[in-house]
Order: C-alpha cells, then sequence, then structure tokens
C-alpha cells in the first residue's frame, strides 16, 4: 500500500525528515492512541524495535538558505507500508490532519493519492531510490556502496526488515548491483535522537538506480516495506523501475 500527500510550506527545515517522523507519529496517535503506544513504546520506555513502513520526502522549487530550505511549490511525502493496521490508522489519522506544526514550520495538507503498487515476478528487478539507502556493518561505521561487505551487510538488515513483518526472513540471500549510485549526505537532528543539541548527525548515504537479485516473494516484501538502516527516519524507500 503507498499513498503521497502534497503539501504547502514556505520553508522546512534541512533535517526535514525528523519533522515528518514527528508527522507520521502525530497521525497516528490523532487516529488511535492505544495503538499508537503499542508501537512506538514499551514497558513505558521507548520501542526501538522496527515499523513496517518507509517514507520518502520531494520537493523542486526550493532554495537553500543555512540550515533551511525555501520552498516555491509542493512538499511531497510518500509512504509505502504492506501493514494493513498501520496504514489504516495513518490515513484515518492524515485525514484529522489538516495542519502540522513542527517548531517553527507549518506544513498544510492540500490532497492525498494512492498510488498503485508494481508487482514483481522475476528474481531479479531494478529499483530506483525514493529516498537513500544507508548500510553500516557490525560496528555502526556506514559503508561505502564498494565496500567487500556491503552487500553481506544489506542482506542482513533484508532479512531483519522481512523477518519483522512476517515473522522470518529471507528465502535466500539477495545480490546487490549499482548502476548509477551517488553517495549523498544526510543531516539528521542530534537533539532529535537524544545527542547533542543544535547539531547534525551525518549519515552516509547512496541514491539512485540498482539491480537486486533474490526470491520473487522477498523483492516484493522488500518493495513495500523499503530497504536501509533507518527506514523509520526516511531512508529506503524503493520504486519499481
Amino acid at each position: 500500500m503507498r499513498i503521497k500527500c502534497f503539501f504547502e510550506s514556505n520553508f522546512i527545515p534541512v533535517d526535514y525528515n525528523m519533522m515528518f517522523v514527528s508527522f507520521i507519529k502525530e497521525c497516528l496517535k490523532k487516529s488511535d492512541e492505544d495503538y499508537f503506544n503499542k508501537l512506538f513504546y514499551y514497558q513505558n520506555k521507548q520501542n526501538k524495535k522496527s515499523k513496517n513502513y518507509s517514507f520518502a520526502i520531494g520537493f523542486n522549487n526550493f532554495k537553500l538558505d543555512g540550515n533551511v530550505f525555501n520552498i516555491g511549490g509542493d512538499v511531497i511525502f510518500n509512504l509505502t507500508s504492506p501493514d494493513l493496521e498501520f496504514f489504516v490508522n495513518f490515513y484515518n489519522g492524515l485525514l484529522k490532519t489538516k495542519f502540522f506544526n513542527y517548531k517553527e514550520y507549518t506544513l498544510k495538507r492540500k490532497r492525498v493519492v494512492f498510488i498503485k503498487e508494481k508487482v514483481i515476478d522475476n528474481d531479479e528487478v531494478i529499483f530506483k531510490t525514493l529516498s537513500p539507502i544507508c548500510i553500516k556493518d557490525k560496528n555502526n561505521n556506514y559503508l561505502d556502496i564498494d565496500d567487500e561487505k556491503f552487500n553481506q551487510e544489506l542482506s542482513y538488515i533484508a532479512d531483519l526488515i522481512v523477518k519483522n513483518f512476517r515473522g522470518y526472513g529471507i528465502k535466500k540471500e539477495i545480490n546487490f548491483e549499482p548502476i548509477d549510485m551517488k553517495k549523498r549526505i544526510v543531516k539528521l537532528n542530534k537533539d532529535f535522537l537524544n545527542q547533542n543539541k543544535d547539531s547534525y548527525y551525518k549519515v552516509n548515504a547512496y541514491s539512485g538506480t540498482f539491480k537486486l537479485k533474490g526470491d520473487v516473494e522477498d523483492l516484493n516484501l522488500i518493495y513495500q516495506l523499503g530497504l536501509s538502516f533507518r527506514r523509520n527516519q526516511g531512508f529506503g524507500m524503493l520504486e519499481v523501475v
């Protein structure tokens, strides 16, 4: 299930990922607070378990001014999830959220469009990233795409993502082949991540097109769930080329 929402805003922060993390939480809370608490908290502590969705943000007419993007057109929010309970709760909350305020920034919802999912029927597929992919090793070091451990760690996180949704992981190891991938540095606010205030945590990530080989059912779930570390913070949403 996929949805695209168009927003009006004069400006958004350079670390806009965190703005939309808060937006998703606000929608879920408005829809069903019990579900929101079940998803994000466990025994009165934050539930760090991965959630069954990924999202991407797009905007075309913009100008960077310090730590703010001045926006001249729409801000476009894309979200994907195969989890029906999550999707219904998010959508119901979205309809209740005409305006969303985050710090000094405001989003005004304009229109919402459902996007038809494509069906993968082959054991290899070409994807393009709607939001960048970041992969790291067991020591929390972000990996370059030509690192010999990249494919191994990509398969590792794919296995966890799929297992979290359906109860068991990928049926066979996936194989990643870059086609046209470019490095991208994404800024996340450290204050949001409970680290140092007023500074940024930089994530090494990649955007572009790539080929993925694996089990057909696994590939369809990866398409629906996203593929990356930090998916729930605006990484790893994919589209079939």
